[in-house]
């Protein structure tokens, strides 16, 4: 029917494409910088911030029991009483050669029951190694324990502790504290030690008192 086709081309708007495309950019552009100036402002505020660093310790506050009062001065006077037995012995009694007899505490000058070298003898009262009349002695107790790591490194020393020991012969616990040290690694096994023996005590004219001691606890690798 047709005898030519006659083909026929889209014709494209070049002006409508150019301003499209020009737009876009621009606002991919704008997003683009707008992101960098948010992050850039971001960083710079980051780094004007001071970070605080400063490390506080605190310390538990412990309400530590009063030192006892150490009796190491001149003290009043006393006398001792002498009652006579009801009952007329008919052997001979014992004798202590432990016990001492001084015959100033019998002149009935200063406070009952004291004696005549100064000292009155008080329950409450701790008195220092070196005044006493019969100095405590060790009887029994636990054997020191090594620790591993300190063995393993060949360590050795001596732990001096200080205690005091009541008139029955223990250890007060809280009274034992720590003078010198090797090596802190010892205290624990040392402290132990002191607090489980059991000593015979100290006597003031043939009474028991409290006094305070130094216990040297010895640890030493036995080397074959």
């Amino acid at each position: 029917m047709f005898d030519v086709l006659i083909e026929s081309k889209h014709r494209h708007n070049k002006k409508r494409l150019l301003s499209t495309g020009a737009l876009s950019v621009f606002l991919h552009v704008l997003i683009i910088g707008g992101a960098v100036v948010a992050t850039y402002g971001a960083s710079e505020a980051g780094q004007g911030a001071v970070i605080d660093t400063m490390v506080v310790f605190l310390q538990e506050q412990t309400d530590k029991p009063p030192e006892p009062q150490l009796q190491n001065i001149e003290l009043p006077k006393g006398f001792q009483t002498i009652v006579a037995p009801m009952d007329i012995p008919t052997d001979i009694p014992p004798v202590n050669l432990q016990e001492h007899f001084d015959p100033r505490d019998y002149t009935g000058e200063g406070v009952e029951g004291g004696i005549g070298t100064g000292f009155v003898v008080g329950s409450d009262q701790v008195f220092m190694e070196a005044v006493v009349e019969e100095k405590p002695e060790r009887l029994t107790g636990p054997l020191p324990q090594y620790p591993p790591f300190l063995q393993q490194a060949g360590i050795e020393g001596t732990v001096m502790l200080e205690a005091i020991i009541d008139t029955s012969g223990r250890v007060i616990p809280s009274s034992v504290k720590i003078i010198t040290s090797p090596n802190p690694g010892f205290n624990v096994n040392a402290r132990e030690v002191v607090v489980k023996s059991l000593f015979r005590p100290a006597r003031v004219h043939g009474r028991p008192v409290k006094v305070l001691i130094r216990i040297p606890i010895q640890f030493r690798l036995t080397r074959r």
